[in-house]
């Protein structure tokens, strides 16, 4: 009889930014099963949905594994089967040409859902290469508050739920469906007594268990953090000698914050004035407390802002880097962190096509509305090729109508995935890329302080990983000395302030961060002043408000639309199956939640004779998209909640996959109004109107 060979290798998943460890069970070399690690502090043995279909996405029957050059128009569906060789000499040999004749500015990177080391390396080639034009979706998501917490308090904070915190407070993040991990950690704070709060216009789960869920107008985060600071102030609940000592400004922000009492406050979120006292009064009393934000955070034109009021709520309150509050942990690894890394080049840096938008100095990168511009419009020059990676700007780009016609009109467009997906489709080269089981990599989170290992169990067809395909691309672009041969000696050096080798972090497994508590005592903190900067100088240098002002102005821009005619609150939601526009084709995952839903209260529902499961139209100034109704009083009456992401991988690529039917951004305007500081627009927040379909 034939012994069976089986072995468990230990990984991390990479479908999200989770950083969840898992067990990779394999029989005779071939990956059987995906299970939680639980002896990992990042997950505890627990995996979402995602992370458990894990081998649907390796071993699915779509997916792509070998490159793919155009044959057809584009669009049309038309492939013709080339070699891994063929198809970086034509890139290359395409790039080199547009650099030659109209500069490296001609060519741009677009950048999406994979993160960490493997956008590092792909920011290193465009740089490298020379081109400033490199797009992510940073600007609505987790930049405006990385940088606004850099700019306020020198680090950007993490929760310290092991102490643990009297009060957690979850800010706009549905950690239930997105960080299961952290959910789960949450949740045992809680059977301990720890209180919480959340800040959401959906009843969320963790909503259900708060001891207060403050449900405001979708995009109102700003006006509410304000009123709070406000009542914080105003009652003299801040912490007195943190305040005098650790920070500057104070003077100027508790003159600034009268504009915002109760009263103003709750006409521009819907939240009764003394729920908003009584919820500052909760934050304030329950001491250490730590507050979790959310993507959600990021979504509109005062992001930055808002980001800037809620680091200003943990400093005025005392909790700051002290145990159980927000602290400050050290990440095992430095280089990841690095401008050194991706080589970012000011000179270079000054002749990209947004130039013109005078956005924070700490922002480096081209914001996607400006991108598709200057791709129509051919201002300030043209930008005739594109190079896409882990991204579908189809359905992740705000005004897709714009989007589409901008990669349509593109010469030369790549795309790297691992499905083919209706921005795929446009592509005149299509490269097999890998899934997290196939490539060896170190797993970064935001969000814990850890690195840990990630290792190539499996290998289908001629899939290859994006550093794979950067090395060889780079080798024919002339580019070889600014990479590694050898991606382990990539690592090394990614390792090396750890003191540990790449071959050791194998045996290891993860490295933790340190914890050192009320580090400021020391050294201050990391900003110009060495304070908290509560009213920020640098800011007001840059040309910036320097204290968190509210711009109804900007909002107002943003909407545009009468409210007879648009009667109701637009906001979206990622279902929490799926990541991003991802996973549409994965069995288990459509079996749960099978299609794109409009959540509705009842109450909206009935005048309009909306029904369970009716086929609805949804429809602002810039578009009309349809999805199912959902009749739910998780949401707030005259408030409409669709579905992101939105594609039909069964629909067939000559209909571009039906990516115009339910995707949100067919909905989403990228004109004039956006934040000042960082480019976002307003993806929450907006008028719309529903009917029946």
């Amino acid at each position: 009889m034939k012994s069976v060979k089986k072995q468990v290798v230990k990984s991390t998943c990479g479908l999200c930014q989770g950083g969840c460890s898992v067990l990779v069970h394999l029989k005779d070399n071939k990956v059987v099963s995906i299970k939680g690690d639980p002896e990992s502090p990042v997950n505890e043995g627990v995996l979402c949905a995602k992370g458990r279909a894990s081998l649907e996405y390796l071993y699915h029957p779509d997916r792509l594994s070998y490159p793919l050059k155009r044959a057809g128009k584009k669009g049309e569906g038309k492939w013709t089967r080339i070699s891994w060789d063929r198809a970086l000499d034509i890139i290359a040999d395409r790039f080199s040409r547009s650099k030659n004749q109209f500069g490296p500015e001609s060519v741009s990177f677009v950048q999406g859902a994979a993160k960490g080391l493997i956008d590092v390396y792909n920011e290193r080639l465009a740089n490298a290469f020379g081109t400033p034009n490199l797009t992510t979706s940073g600007h609505v998501c987790f930049l405006p508050r990385f940088l606004a917490s850099k700019l306020t308090c020198g680090f950007y904070p993490l929760p310290d739920y092991q102490h643990p915190p009297a009060c957690i407070v979850v800010w706009g993040a549905n950690l239930g469906k997105t960080r299961i991990g952290e959910y789960k950690r949450i949740i045992k704070q809680l059977q301990r007594g720890t209180k919480l709060m959340v800040v959401d216009p959906v009843q969320t789960d963790l909503a259900r268990k708060a001891q207060t869920w403050l449900q405001l107008k979708p995009g109102s985060d700003l006006p509410l953090a304000l009123g709070m600071i406000q009542v914080i102030i105003a009652e003299e609940r801040y912490h007195k000698t943190f305040v005098q000592k650790r920070t500057t400004g104070f003077q100027q922000l508790k003159e600034f914050i009268n504009e915002y009492p109760p009263q103003r406050v709750s006409s521009l979120t819907w939240i009764p004035g003394e729920t908003i006292k009584k919820a500052a009064r909760f934050y304030a009393q329950h001491k250490p407390a730590c507050i979790q934000w959310g993507n959600a955070v990021d979504h509109g034109v005062n992001s930055f802002q808002t980001a800037r009021a809620i680091s200003i709520l943990r400093a005025i309150t005392g909790n700051l880097d002290v145990p159980g509050g927000d602290i400050e942990p050290t990440y095992p690894l430095k280089a990841a962190g690095s401008l050194d890394l991706p080589l970012w080049d000011k000179k270079k840096w000054m002749k990209r096509i947004d130039a013109d938008y005078q956005l924070l100095p700490l922002f480096h990168r081209v914001l996607p509305r400006n991108l598709v511009r200057a791709i129509l419009e051919e201002k300030p020059y043209p930008v005739r090729n594109m190079y896409i990676h882990a991204s579908n700007p189809l359905l992740t780009f705000d005004n897709s109508e714009k989007t589409y016609n901008a990669l349509k009109k593109l010469e030369f467009l790549v795309v790297s995935d691992l499905f083919m997906t209706p921005t795929a489709a446009l592509a005149d080269i299509v490269l097999p890329t890998a899934t997290y089981l196939e490539y060896d990599n170190i797993s970064i989170t935001p969000y814990y302080p850890a690195a840990q290992i990630q290792q190539k169990v499996a290998a289908i067809g001629q899939c290859r990983s994006d550093f794979e395909i950067v090395n060889e691309l780079a080798k024919r672009l002339g580019l070889n000395n600014y990479f590694w041969e050898n991606l382990e000696d990539f690592f090394d050096m990614v390792l090396q302030s750890s003191g540990i080798t790449f071959a050791e972090l194998k045996e290891k497994g993860i490295l933790i961060g340190t914890k050192e508590y009320r580090k400021f005592e020391k050294r201050g903190f990391q900003t110009s002043s060495g304070k908290v900067e509560l009213y920020s100088n640098q800011l007001e240098t840059w040309g910036f408000d320097p204290l968190p002002v509210y711009n109804e102005s900007r909002e107002a821009l943003a909407s545009q639309q009468k409210t007879e005619e648009y009667p109701f609150t637009l906001t979206s939601q990622k279902p929490g199956f799926y990541i991003h526009s991802s996973g549409r084709q994965i069995q288990s995952l459509r079996a749960k939640h099978p299609g794109p839903c409009v959540h509705i209260h009842p109450e909206t529902a009935k005048p309009l004779g909306i029904r369970q499961g009716d086929r609805l139209v949804i429809e602002t100034k810039t578009g009309r998209i349809e999805q199912n109704a959902f009749l739910s009083s998780r949401v707030a009456p005259g408030v409409v909640l669709v579905d992101f992401g939105w594609w039909f991988p069964e629909a067939g690529i000559s209909s571009l996959y039906e990516f115009t039917r339910s995707n949100v951004n067919m909905l989403t305007d990228n004109g004039s109004a956006y934040n000042r500081e960082i480019g976002s627009g307003m993806l929450r927040g907006m008028r719309c109107r529903v009917y029946k379909a």
